[in-house]
């Protein structure tokens, strides 16, 4: 199988396919076994039928003919399916008789035919070439092994941890080079990354010369700015923190970075860029003795001025801090303002989207358009554009006319990655909602509900609280849609809202002690989610500042647990028990795993319910999470 460049065709020694000539075809003489002509496949000519192993592909042959061509990939009979709608099965061929066993004198001859890619690849049996095809894909799905890269502010032991000082929001750009984290001090740091691109050396120089590429994602500080202060409502008597409740990346534009930042009752537009230090030089005066006690008199002396800008001594001058030469200046010089090639980090706030919700902000989210972006409370979900923040738009209002008939509220938003017009938001009692805002300018009817219903007779005082859901985010591609509710990561397909298609349990030997949860507050702890970039993997936090991350794929059983410490695998458990089918429908059958007893340490000793991992961040093209432990920010590659 070669690739022309001067025709941009795909060539393929036509050996061990069927073709059928369709010019032919209505003399009922169809063509099929080896041929030795060569086939072209032109990139445009897309496959028409992958389904069951058999691929067919309309492509023309050496002598101009129009031919159907079928790889065989299993050993059955090969069907063909032609582009007119026509159903042909054919007759699979007759092996070739078994080659003849080469003399042993004729062994560089036994070499050359070894390398014949005809006579190695394509007379291999079916079976076998499909075997080949799927070792790629069992590979990919080997568990993570994943291992310490970098910690950021890392507490001594028995150091205490400043309340303002607790991380409160993680997020990665669409690149990946960059990483912002919050706090509750309102404070926003950003990272960069310094492994991303070597100026000396690309990949595919590395590839030629067979050098392991291991690098891991590498980041260091970069800068920090106060994004809001703690605030006080006069008219409602209340309290604004400044705690930052989310961070979302904007796009770059002149090498400048735009972050949106928001607390609980206002959003901020910031611009970061990096500015080069201007200073005045070419001055008439020697400031370098200003201040200086052996070269300064006080202001209070007597001095007469003198012509050219000097003093006699005997003057209450204005200037009585500076020593003038005794002859004076012959000539002033006006101060000049040099730019240097040193540069500084500065982060200006753009805009400030403020007095739009009644109720605490939970979460906010930028469209892929680029232009607009939402942010929601309780009860509403405001739609803004990032070049007006005078005016929002009320998209989504759940309050009901009397607030004693409510009964759900809004706990999360998001719009899909790549669909402008699709967002979906969560719900309080465990439903997602997915709304077109193209349906009307008020979408208070969704076009798709995603729950799951309880089985009957499970229903206890703790089950509404634990159903409610804190997070959802989107896959990478926006096919799949992930939601963590207090006990469940749940997996959903867009196509399919019959039910979630996995169903990971994060912490279920917590289910005897919800009474305890509840009593102090724990039950109410907002988890957040995330999931890889190439969609394989979702990870999410739980308490004693532990981790796990579950293999998302049809059948995979991949349940990793991690500690947010230097040595991650610490209190790795054994292996969990194989997925068990979950009591729900045939359209709906999720695979529940990982609901093993995380209960105890390795030392047997229960978790402290006061550590607990909140927030965390997966990178978008690469298997790296940043998570956050109280003050200090840990991140692990695999």
């Amino acid at each position: 199988m070669t690739w022309t460049t001067t025709t941009h065709c795909l060539e393929i020694p036509c050996r061990r396919i069927a073709m059928v000539n369709e010019d032919e075809r209505e003399y009922g003489s169809p063509v099929y076994g080896d041929r030795d002509n060569n086939l072209e496949m032109h990139p445009k000519n897309l496959p028409a039928v992958l389904e069951n192993g058999v691929i067919h592909w309309q492509c023309s042959c050496d002598d101009g003919t129009r031919v159907a061509l079928v790889l065989e990939l299993r050993a059955r009979d090969v069907e063909l399916l032609d582009l007119p709608g026509h159903h042909t099965v054919l007759p699979r061929p007759e092996p070739p008789p078994p080659p003849r066993p080469d003399p042993p004198c004729d062994a560089p001859a036994a070499r050359s035919r070894s390398m014949n890619p005809r006579d190695s690849d394509d007379d291999r049996p079916a079976a076998a070439a499909a075997a080949d095809f799927a070792a790629p894909q069992q590979q990919q799905q080997q568990p993570l092994e994943w291992r310490f890269a970098q910690v950021f502010g890392e507490r001594a032991a028995g150091e205490d941890v400043q309340e303002v000082d607790i991380i409160s929001a993680i997020e990665f750009d669409k690149s990946g080079d960059h990483l912002a984290t919050g706090d509750r001090g309102g404070r926003v740091v950003l990272f960069e990354r310094t492994d991303a691109r070597d100026q000396h050396a690309n990949r595919s120089e590395l590839e030629r010369q067979d050098v392991p590429i291991t690098r891991h994602p590498e980041f260091r500080y970069k800068t920090e700015f106060q994004s809001h202060e703690p605030e006080f409502d006069y008219l409602k008597s209340l309290e604004i923190e400044e705690k930052i409740n989310k961070i979302k990346w904007c796009q770059s534009a002149n090498n400048a970075l735009f972050l949106l930042s928001t607390n609980d009752k206002t959003i901020k537009y910031w611009k970061v860029q990096e500015k080069k230090i201007k200073q005045v030089s070419v001055m008439t005066l020697d400031t370098s003795t200003v201040g200086n006690g052996a070269t300064s008199r006080a202001s209070t002396s007597t001095s007469v001025p003198l012509p050219n800008g000097g003093c006699s001594g005997k003057s209450d001058g204005l200037n009585g801090d500076l020593l003038f030469p005794p002859g004076g200046y012959p000539s002033l010089r006006l101060p000049v303002v040099t730019t240097s090639q040193d540069v500084n980090l500065a982060a200006r706030c753009r805009r400030v989207y403020a007095h739009a919700h009644d109720y605490h902000i939970n979460s906010i989210s930028n469209n892929s358009d680029g232009e607009t972006f939402i942010s929601a409370d309780d009860l509403r979900i405001n739609l803004w554009n990032l070049e007006i923040n005078s005016q929002s738009f009320n998209i989504v209002d759940v309050k009901p006319t009397n607030m004693e008939d409510l009964t759900e509220v809004i706990t999360c938003a998001e719009f899909h990655p790549t669909h402008c017009n699709t967002l979906a938001y969560s719900s309080s009692k465990g439903s997602i909602r997915l709304i077109d805002l193209r349906q009307s300018a008020l979408c208070d009817n969704h076009s798709k509900i995603f729950e799951e219903h309880e089985a009957p007779g499970a229903r206890s005082f703790f089950t509404e609280i634990i159903a409610s859901i804190s997070d959802v985010k989107f896959s990478r591609d926006g096919r799949y849609l992930l939601s963590r509710d207090y006990m469940t990561l749940k997996l959903w397909d867009l196509n399919m809202d019959s039910g979630p298609v996995s169903t990971f349990q994060v912490h279920e030997h917590l289910r005897p002690r919800l009474c305890d949860l509840y009593e102090n507050d724990s039950i109410f702890d907002k988890f957040e989610c995330c999931l890889s970039g190439d969609g394989r993997h979702v990870a999410t936090g739980s308490y004693g500042n532990l981790f796990r991350v579950f293999g998302s794929t049809p059948g995979s059983t991949e349940v990793t647990t991690l500690e947010a410490s230097r040595n991650p695998m610490r209190r790795q458990m054994s292996n969990p028990n194989r997925p068990t089918r979950g009591t729900m429908t045939s359209m709906a059958r999720g695979v529940r795993r990982g609901g093993e007893n995380l209960g105890v340490d390795a030392n047997g000793n229960s978790l402290d319910f006061s550590t607990k991992l909140l927030h965390l961040a997966w990178h978008p093209t690469e298997n790296s999470i940043a998570c956050a432990a109280a003050n200090s920010l840990y991140m692990y590659y695999a």
